[in-house]
């Protein structure tokens, strides 16, 4: 497996990518161009300058997280063409560069949501939190503006500000699309774009919604086993697989994460690696990486990984904020620094244990 941290762009992240080169065993970043409008062709110029940036590190782009879903795609609408074509030509560069991979998601309006972008521990360290009733009774509004003014001047992975601006539009234009209708959307999307992929050997990791159940009304598909299935099946190629997020699939107790990554196998091409603290009902904590500090058997995870013989991309994901650092809520660098370091004491343990 290769070990790699999220990383926004110099103009976007607290985190250098010298204090990352120095994180033991972390060879690689996932990375994006957010200055880039969604739906617009990220050319090989701008793609190249970021590469020559990591690399000039010792640094790999090893993946991209994320080339965003315009809203129009997964709404269905007559323009979608035009933006799918935008989104080959973007594969098509990013191969160039020798850049094979594609993190995304199809969730509706938001890419994620919590109640809390700063939940306080009883260590002192702050979290991201979901409360459900809090959620369950906000106006999405006024949400976004509460999120915005705690997220430290980071805009939120996710939340671009030209989809947000027009945000009860948005929430209009979806009354009438069920889950059904969000299905089909995502499967014309991927069978025009899977062939690109084949052709310039780019795979495709659909990330999990977050949290894993319908928000606000909006439909929500990738949340369970069986509508994972149902996505590998509806387009069945290597090309099209899964990022395997287990903080945002193991919000729902439902869901097995060891048992999933063993079926799953070698439709899994990345990553994502938190614990969770369960609370009543829907409500959770993120937290440590540490399995005693959350609610996920962190080794358990990880054996499963190993079993499968998992040779893509993984990264630590969302950690705590530790120590008066100050940086984009859920990804500052010394918590996830922690957590990294933790899972590759724990895989070289298994490792030998073989």
């Amino acid at each position: 497996m290769k070990m790699t941290l999220r990383w926004f762009g110099k103009d976007h992240d607290s985190v250098s990518l010298e204090h990352i080169r120095q994180i033991p065993g972390v060879t690689g970043v996932v990375t994006s161009l957010l200055d880039i409008p969604v739906g617009d062709i990220w050319s090989l110029e701008e793609i190249m300058e970021r590469k020559l940036e990591v690399e000039s590190y010792g640094l790999k782009i090893e993946g991209i997280e994320s080339v965003n879903i315009h809203e129009n795609i997964k709404l269905g609408l007559p323009s979608r063409d035009k933006y799918i074509t935008n989104y080959i030509e973007t594969i098509k560069n990013l191969s160039k560069a020798d850049i094979h991979l594609i993190c995304y998601n199809f969730m509706p309006v938001f890419d994620w949501t919590r109640s809390d972008l700063a939940k306080r521990l009883e260590d002192n360290s702050t979290v991201l939190s979901y409360e459900a009733t809090l959620v369950e009774n906000i106006d999405p509004m006024v949400m976004v503006s509460e999120m915005e003014a705690k997220s430290s001047g980071y805009s939120l992975p996710g939340w671009e500000p030209e989809r947000l601006k027009d945000i009860k539009v948005l929430f209009d234009a979806y009354k009438e699309v069920s889950e059904e209708d969000l299905f089909e959307n995502l499967k014309y999307f991927l069978k025009a774009i899977i062939p690109a992929c084949e052709k310039y050997d780019v795979k495709m990791a659909i990330h999990p919604d977050d949290p894993p159940w319908p928000i606000f009304g909006l439909p929500r598909i990738m949340n369970c086993e069986k509508n994972i299935d149902l996505l590998l099946e509806m387009v069945d190629s290597p090309y099209n697989g899964l990022t395997l997020c287990t903080g945002s699939l193991g919000a729902n107790k439902a869901n097995d994460i060891p048992k999933l990554i063993r079926k799953y196998g070698n439709r899994i091409h990345f990553a994502h690696i938190r614990n969770i603290k369960f609370h009543e009902g829907r409500d959770f904590d993120e937290s440590a990486h540490l399995s005693s500090k959350g609610s996920l058997d962190m080794y358990e995870i990880m054996k499963a990984y190993h079993e499968i013989d998992f040779q893509g991309i993984m990264r630590p994901d969302h950690g705590r904020m530790i120590w008066d650092e100050v940086a984009r809520p859920g990804y500052g660098l010394y918590d996830r620094a922690i957590g990294a370091s933790y899972l590759l004491g724990l895989s070289e343990a298994i490792d030998k244990l073989k």
